[in-house]
C-alpha cells in the first residue's frame, strides 16, 4: 500500500506571524525541506540559520545577499512577503519606491480587492477615507507615545492642541493636496518636537546614508525602520488581496503608493521616536535598532494593526 504525501505544517495567519527578517551579507537557499541562511564568521567558518518560513511575514535582503530560485518557491508557498532594499534599509538603486516580491496565489481573498476598488473609483469616498487614515495616524501616534516609557519621562509628547488643529485642517480640506499639505506639516511639527528634545539640529534628508553626526543618523535610522514599515504593510496589502496601486493619497502614477500610505500609519507612532532616540546615541549599531526596530513592531501587533485598519476601511466604505 503505497503511502501519500506527509502533509505539510499548517500556516499561522499572516497577521499573528511572529518572524520579521533582515539580512546583509547572507545566501538564503532551501536545504533538507527548510529555508536557511548562511553566513561567514571571522574564522572562515559557514554558519546556517533556520528561518521559520511558516511563522515569518516578511523577509528584507540588504547588500550583499544572494536568493536561491528553490529559497524563493519556498517562501512564496509560505506566502512570505520578499522585499529588497540597500544598506541599512535604505531604498534600493537610490529610488523612493518599496521593492517587493510579492508571493502569488490562485486561492487569495478577492472581496477587499474588489471593495477597494468601488471606494477608489468614487472620488468623495476616496477623499473620505484618505481623511480617516490620517485621523486614525494622529490617533495612534498620540497613543503610542503617551504608552512609550522614553518618551514619558523625557516629557515629549504633541500637545493635544497641534493635534486638535490638524484634524480641523483634515475635515476641511477638499482635495488631496490640501491633505498631503497637513500631513507634511503634522510630520514637520513631529521632527522638531524630538529634534529639541534631542537638542539636534535635524531635517529629513532621505537615502542619504551618511552617519557622521547625530542628523544623519538619524535620517538614516529613519530610512531603515520605514523600511521595516514598507514591508509590513505591503504584507498587509497582500495578504487581503489588494493592489498597491490603489493608493488614499500618494501619487496614482507610483507604483506601489498605497503601501506608503499604509505604512504612514506605523511610521510616526513607532519608527520615528526609535530612530531619535538610538540615532542621538552615537553607541547604538545599525544592528542594535535593527534589533530593537523589530522588536518595537512586534511587541506593538504593527502588522496586526494594519490588517484590521485596510479591513474595517473596506467595510466601511462598501455599500
Amino acid at each position: 500500500m503505497s503511502q501519500g504525501r506527509p502533509r505539510k505544517p499548517q500556516q499561522i495567519l499572516l497577521s499573528k506571524r511572529a518572524n520579521l527578517f533582515y539580512l546583509e551579507h547572507a545566501r538564503v537557499l532551501q536545504k533538507d525541506e527548510r529555508v536557511l541562511y548562511l553566513t561567514e564568521t571571522l574564522n572562515d567558518i559557514d554558519q546556517y540559520f533556520n528561518i521559520p518560513e511558516r511563522n515569518t511575514a516578511l523577509l528584507l535582503l540588504g547588500k550583499g545577499c544572494s536568493i536561491t530560485d528553490a529559497a524563493v518557491r519556498r517562501l512564496a508557498e509560505s506566502n512570505v512577503m520578499l522585499g529588497f532594499c540597500g544598506s541599512g534599509g535604505t531604498p534600493l538603486f537610490a529610488s523612493t519606491e518599496p521593492v517587493f516580491l510579492s508571493p502569488q496565489s490562485e486561492y487569495g481573498p478577492t472581496e477587499y480587492m474588489q471593495a477597494w476598488a468601488r471606494l477608489w473609483f468614487d472620488e468623495a469616498k476616496r477623499l473620505d477615507a484618505a481623511r480617516d487614515a490620517l485621523r486614525e495616524r494622529i490617533r495612534y501616534c498620540r497613543a503610542s507615545w503617551a504608552s512609550n516609557e522614553y518618551l514619558r519621562q523625557h516629557k515629549v509628547q504633541p500637545s493635544g492642541l497641534a493635534a486638535g488643529r490638524f484634524e480641523q485642517v483634515i475635515t476641511a480640506a477638499i482635495s488631496t493636496q490640501d491633505l498631503l499639505l497637513a500631513e507634511a506639516a503634522w510630520a514637520r511639527q513631529l521632527y522638531a518636537l524630538l529634534a529639541r528634545q534631542h537638542q539636534v539640529d535635524f531635517s529629513r534628508a532621505e537615502g542619504v546614508g551618511a552617519k557622521d553626526s547625530k542628523a544623519e543618523r538619524i535620517n538614516s535610522f529613519l530610512d531603515h525602520g520605514n523600511y521595516l514599515a514598507y514591508g509590513l504593510a505591503a504584507v498587509a496589502l497582500n495578504g487581503l488581496g489588494i493592489s498597491f496601486c490603489f493608493p488614499l493619497l500618494h501619487g496614482k502614477t507610483r507604483r506601489g503608493a498605497l503601501v506608503f500610505d499604509i505604512a504612514d500609519l506605523v511610521k510616526d507612532a513607532l519608527v520615528m521616536p526609535l530612530a531619535f532616540e538610538c540615532g542621538a546615541n552615537l553607541r547604538c549599531t545599525d544592528q542594535e535598532f535593527r534589533g530593537r526596530m523589530i522588536e518595537t513592531l512586534q511587541e506593538s501587533e504593527a502588522l496586526d494593526y494594519l490588517f484590521g485598519f485596510v479591513k474595517s476601511t473596506c467595510q466601511k466604505y462598501d455599500c
